[in-house]
């Protein structure tokens, strides 16, 4: 079972993101399982989906209170509820922003930790880019793909594509894409500055 808690704000498409996840997995054969928890759904109100995937048939309804991976739509939500709190080191933390964790004050919570499960992407002004609008939510989804490996990159474009058909579709197809390719490079930039601090060392 890998859980998943997303962190949004109203109008972000932390919903919508959750059920495209959910269909990417369940297209390539496994078990998955969506639902929302609104605090409020006035625009800009905080809001959080889960997502679990699975091999096997999923029970379990509860919310997912200690997650393998977390998606923070809005780095804003990172000082206004304690999100971190409880989160395995294993974990993997996908963040939309333009800063590194350190420069959003994170520094504590990244020791001990891989650097590459620990990702920021700058999903906002990639959206933009793409589709002219200010919702991060596909671009993060191509992001978590690479992240995490528990849904193919194609299979979140085809969720896409299948939600928003035509040009919309495809241009969130090439954000989540985007977003992908960016998530693969900073891992091996991290992954070689391990190695390179390590080397160091020894």
């Amino acid at each position: 079972m890998f859980g998943t808690r997303i962190h949004g704000r109203g109008g972000q498409g932390v919903v919508t993101a959750a059920e495209l996840l959910s269909v990417a997995a369940f297209d390539a054969g496994l078990h998955a399982q969506a639902f929302p928890s609104f605090g409020s759904e006035r625009t800009g109100a905080p809001v959080v989906a889960y997502v679990r995937i699975s091999e096997a048939p999923i029970r379990n309804r509860e919310p997912i209170l200690v997650p393998d991976a977390l998606i923070v739509q809005d780095a804003t939500l990172l000082h206004q509820v304690d999100l971190l709190a409880g989160l395995p080191t294993e974990a993997f933390v996908l963040v939309n922003t333009r800063r590194s964790f350190d420069e959003l004050g994170l520094a504590d919570f990244t020791q001990g930790r891989d650097p590459a499960r620990l990702v920021t992407v700058p999903a906002t002004q990639i959206a933009l880019r793409h589709t002219g609008k200010p919702v991060p939510n596909a671009v993060l989804l191509g992001g978590f793909a690479a992240l995490t490996s528990v849904v193919s990159l194609a299979g979140v474009q085809q969720a896409l594509e299948h939600k928003f058909p035509g040009g919309l579709g495809e241009a969130n197809a090439a954000a989540a894409a985007e977003a992908y390719r960016g998530v693969i490079a900073q891992q091996e930039a991290d992954r070689q500055e391990v190695a390179l601090s390590d080397a160091t060392t020894d």
